[in-house]
């Protein structure tokens, strides 16, 4: 059974205090996921943000799911972000957004797309899993959060 942690390589994940907006957020990811895959920044920034324009993916209690397919993406990858300020994201329920879990695919994951996305749906859901994340002061705690929980889950 597949696992947040291995969708997730060792650097992508990140706190980061300086972003402002999704625009911000998506860029962020972007850096992440290039150096995960062999697609570049630009266009997994401009993936995510075409599929936001689609509708949000504001998850809801804090939580935004963006994803998008991309050439050169490979395989199935994730990143982790935490905020340090919320950002509005017009989520389900209104709430702003602290925590991004984003996943991008080649663009033609179909089944392997939606099997993700479901992955991280359920991993998310479960609140005290969350509150951890939230209380990482830096990716290193974020990392080793991440890298805990699946342990023990497996």
């Amino acid at each position: 059974m597949m696992k947040l942690r291995d969708l997730l390589g060792d650097g992508a994940v990140a706190f980061d205090p300086s972003i402002g907006s999704q625009k911000a957020a998506f860029e962020r990811i972007g850096d992440l996921l290039a150096a995960e895959t062999d697609a570049p920044a630009p266009a997994i920034a401009a993936a995510l943000a075409e599929r936001e324009r689609l509708g949000t993916t504001g998850f809801g209690g804090g939580i935004a799911i963006p994803h998008g397919r991309v050439a050169g993406a490979g395989e199935m990858r994730a990143a982790v972000v935490r905020l340090a300020q919320p950002l509005e994201w017009q989520a389900v329920d209104g709430v702003p957004v602290d925590l991004l879990v984003a996943l991008v695919g080649p663009e033609e994951a179909g089944a392997g797309h939606l099997k993700a996305l479901a992955l991280v749906s359920r991993t998310l859901r479960d609140r005290a899993f969350v509150a951890k994340l939230r209380g990482a002061a830096d990716a290193g705690a974020l990392w080793a959060i991440l890298s805990s929980v699946e342990k023990r889950a497996a």
